[in-house]
Formats: C-alpha cells, sequence, structure tokens
C-alpha cells in the first residue's frame, strides 16, 4: 500500500488521503472493539481489522508527515522534522498509556466473572475509545487542514 499512497496522494490531494485514512484506523479499532470474541479465531477476526489498519496507517501517516513538513522553510527542515517524529513518539506513549488505564479500569471493575472474557472486554474498551480519537482525527483533519489551490497540489507532491 505504501507503494501507491504517493500516486494517490498525487491524485487527490494529502487532505483526503490522511481524512479517509484516519476513518480507515477507526474503523479497524472498531472491528477490533465488536469482532473479536473470546474464542475467535485469526482469520475471521483479527486479519480483516488488522488489513484495515495497515490501509489506514499508510493512507494517514505518509500525509500526516507531507503536511508537517510542508510549511516548514528548507532551511528549518530539520527542525520540523524533529518536531513532527517527537510529537509522534510521544503521541505513541501518552495513547498507549491510556489504552492500558482504560483496558486496566474496564478490567478491575469486573469481579467474580471469567477472567479471560474480563480481559477481552477491557481490550475491546480500549480499542473501542481508540477507534473515536482516530475518527475525531478525521473530522478535525476534515475542518482545519487547508486544501491547496488548484495546481499547488502537484508542486509540492513530487512522488
Amino acid at each position: 500500500m505504501i507503494l501507491i499512497t504517493g500516486k494517490l496522494i498525487g491524485k487527490f490531494g494529502l487532505k483526503a488521503n490522511l481524512v479517509i485514512g484516519l476513518i480507515a484506523l477507526g474503523s479497524s479499532m472498531l472491528l477490533f472493539a465488536n469482532n473479536t470474541p473470546v474464542d475467535g479465531n485469526f482469520i475471521a477476526n483479527v486479519l480483516p481489522a488488522s488489513l484495515l489498519g495497515a490501509l489506514g496507517m499508510s493512507l494517514a501517516y505518509i500525509p500526516a508527515t507531507m503536511s508537517a513538513m510542508s510549511g516548514a522553510k528548507p532551511e528549518e527542515a530539520g527542525l520540523a522534522s524533529g518536531l513532527a517524529n517527537t510529537s509522534y513518539q510521544i503521541g505513541s506513549a501518552i495513547s498507549l498509556a491510556i489504552m492500558v488505564a482504560i483496558a486496566g479500569s474496564t478490567t478491575a471493575s469486573q469481579t467474580g466473572v471469567d477472567p479471560v472474557s474480563v480481559l477481552n472486554e477491557g481490550f475491546q474498551q480500549a480499542f473501542m475509545w481508540s477507534g473515536i480519537v482516530a475518527f475525531a482525527g478525521a473530522l478535525l483533519a476534515f475542518l482545519f487542514i487547508r486544501s491547496p489551490k488548484q495546481g499547488e497540489a502537484s508542486d509540492k507532491v513530487a512522488m
């Protein structure tokens, strides 16, 4: 998918790919939240959500990085790249901590039930909230990222 993302960005622009990618990521997380029974299997319950997530990551992360770098002056490109990468790293760490807290609080609030089912429900809650955050990101990207004027997109994206 990564190989064709550049072509999709050239054809549809950064904003459209970013929004669609975040929607795909959110949908992937909701599939994990709602389609992962304790007795499920990889082909039916994990693979579809994983493939959709891979598509979403490719369509979202590459345009997000390009958007972060697009406004930087050439002499500030290193700084902009460092800030973008640091933001990804810190955001990932904070997001993981929040997902673990959600899963843990869901698990801790239930007693006397099958522990495997309780753990599964905790992870499903974490995936659900992760999907909600991805959808919120798609909405924010749709509302606040400006699309370049006609003809500018091909100048900025040369893949």
